[in-house]
């Protein structure tokens, strides 16, 4: 009984100085550091100094691009298909051959239609002679008019027959030289439609295609609400078009790189595309190397116009809140002063600010970290 009443005064006094250590612990927390408030200086910024001024507006489109001329290659004639002579995707030069078709029977007609021109030849200078003979002869009344004018007769006949036999030859001819088939332009071939030894006729002429590619034509178009826009801004005097009126457009390639060749904007369509509701500019590119190839997707990047009287800062200056995007000012006193923009288009490394910044106004680009509106600054303006 001893020991239980030890061991029992024991844990009472372990649990009273538990007791103690807590309060003294949650007094401690509730101290304040004493000492006196430290100072926060200025805050250290970088600022530029709104300049309005005159600035190129490009544009940027989705593009693909189209080959200039397009051409069927078919057989004029009917007939066996005896050899293909080109590569297929290969790229050829105007006037080589592409395909080789059976001469032989077109041969024989040449041949027969020669034979048939010299008979008729033959007949008209026979008939040639016989009028000249019956000419005087009728004359001095020694034949009668009916013979002269039989022979007259003749000898028209003849003439009207090695026309006609002309006629035949040079179309048996013209066969003949259809059974060579050649690029009539430069540029790159297609797949070959007809295998070697088809008989080609005219429900299956068709033997490949050859697609010009320089220049090459690069297809973009703009929606009913950009070509609005494009419009009342310059109606504002915001956008001006080049005096020229001609718009330089440059291509970007799918890696990003530029092409080394720049065109020009050759045909508007006249209406809207009732499917898609966008209105398709064409322009045409020189494409000497064959870089471009037809349908492939590029971006036209159309340059020219001009913005008077732009505002632009860096990219950096301009950051983006619940609210929308907003820049840092250097207000009254130097302290800072958070101001709402609408901004346009980006130019480079900037951003047109088309609402909330005016000449003369020192926009914060670098400095940041802990500005609060109202904060003092100690600012420096930028390089």
């Amino acid at each position: 009984m001893r020991q239980l009443g030890t061991a029992g005064g024991g844990g009472r006094r372990r649990l009273v100085a538990l007791v103690v250590v807590a309060v003294l612990a949650i007094s401690g927390c509730g101290r304040k550091a004493s000492g006196p408030p430290q100072a926060t200086g200025p805050l250290e910024v970088t600022s530029v100094t709104v300049t309005p001024r005159d600035a190129p507006a490009v544009f940027e489109f989705v593009a693909q691009t189209q080959s200039s001329r397009q051409v069927n290659i078919q057989a004029r004639v009917s007939g066996f298909l005896e050899k293909r002579v080109y590569t297929e995707g290969s790229v050829v030069k105007e006037g080589q051959v592409l395909f080789l078709m059976d001469q032989r029977p077109f041969q024989v007609q040449v041949d027969a239609h020669a034979a048939e021109l010299a008979k008729q030849q033959a007949s008209l200078d026979m008939a040639r002679a016989n009028l000249e003979r019956t000419k005087p002869l009728a004359a001095q009344d020694a034949l009668s008019q009916k013979d002269l004018d039989d022979a007259t007769g003749q000898f028209h006949a003849a003439e009207a027959a090695v026309e006609g036999a002309m006629a035949k030859l040079e179309s048996a001819k013209l066969d003949l030289s259809y059974c060579t088939i050649f690029s009539p332009v430069a540029g790159i071939t297609g797949a070959a439609q007809q295998q070697d030894g088809t008989y080609i006729s005219p429900q299956n002429s068709l033997l490949t295609t050859v697609a010009v590619l320089s220049p090459i034509w690069v297809n973009f178009s703009l929606s009913e609400n950009e070509l609005q826009r494009y419009r009342d801004e310059a109606a504002k005097g915001l956008l001006r078009a080049p005096a020229s009126g001609e718009y330089e457009v440059e291509v970007v390639l799918p890696d990003g790189s530029l092409f080394p060749y720049t065109g020009r904007i050759t045909f508007a369509s006249p209406s809207y595309s009732a499917q898609t509701g966008t209105f398709m500019l064409r322009a045409s590119v020189d494409n000497p190397d064959g870089v471009l190839r037809p349908n492939q997707y590029v971006r036209a990047r159309i340059k020219g116009a001009t913005r008077p009287s732009a505002i632009l800062v860096p990219q950096r200056a301009v950051q983006q809140g619940a609210e929308g995007h907003f820049v840092w000012v250097v207000g009254k006193g130097d302290t800072a002063e958070e101001r709402p923009v609408v901004v346009g288009a980006w130019l480079g490394d900037e951003w047109f600010i088309s609402e909330g910044l005016h000449a003369g106004d020192r926009v914060v680009v670098d400095g940041f970290l802990g500005l609060r509106a109202g904060a003092p600054l100690s600012v420096k303006s930028a390089v």
